[in-house]
Order: structure tokens, then C-alpha cells, then sequence
């Protein structure tokens, strides 16, 4: 429903298909080459939250320094990117403000 309102388009991914969902599917072999066979090698975890702390450590290093390539980062990182596009999203909601206020 809120994306209906937001007029934002969703797509849903075939089960067991891959191929479908290719950015999410490199993703987790970025994770899976760059975290966890890294960190099993150098730390026994004796717990969960050990492994979720590491985890969430190297997540905020993915996200806020660690330079990208794709497709539209231009060797930003996604936070760059994502700080870049605010006014976009501010505009977004004046718009759909006025919008609103208008009907």
C-alpha cells in the first residue's frame, strides 16, 4: 500500500531463481568472500553476538569507506551515494506535498 501511494514500482523475484535477483546474489558473495571466510579463519566465535558485532563492524566499513565500482557509484560509497540523493527524496516529498494539498 505504500508503495501504491508513493507511486513506487516493486518487482518480486522468482523463488529459487538467482539469475532474477542478481544484485542482492552478489551481495552475499561479497559478504560471504569478503566477511565470514576471512573472519572463521582468523576468530573461533563463541557466540552469536560475537559474530553479529564483527559483522555489523564490516558492514559499516562496506558501506562508509570502502569505495565502489557498479553501475552507478563512480567510485563513491554507497553512504556518498545515498547523501547525494537526499534532496532528490526531499524534492519527492515536497512534490507529492503539493500534490496532496492541490487535490
Amino acid at each position: 500500500m505504500y508503495l501504491g501511494i508513493e507511486n513506487i514500482g516493486h518487482s518480486k523475484t522468482r523463488a529459487r531463481s538467482p539469475q532474477s535477483n542478481g544484485i542482492c546474489e552478489r551481495f552475499h558473495k561479497t559478504v560471504l568472500d569478503e566477511f565470514y571466510r576471512i573472519a572463521f579463519r582468523r576468530k573461533i566465535y563463541n557466540n552469536l553476538d560475537e559474530l553479529q558485532a564483527d559483522l555489523d563492524t564490516w558492514i559499516k566499513q562496506y558501506n562508509e569507506e570502502r569505495a565502489h565500482s557498479g553501475k552507478c557509484c563512480f567510485g563513491k560509497t554507497p553512504m556518498q551515494i545515498f547523501l547525494d540523493s537526499i534532496h532528490l527524496v526531499n524534492e519527492k516529498m515536497l512534490n507529492n506535498n503539493l500534490q496532496a494539498t492541490v487535490a
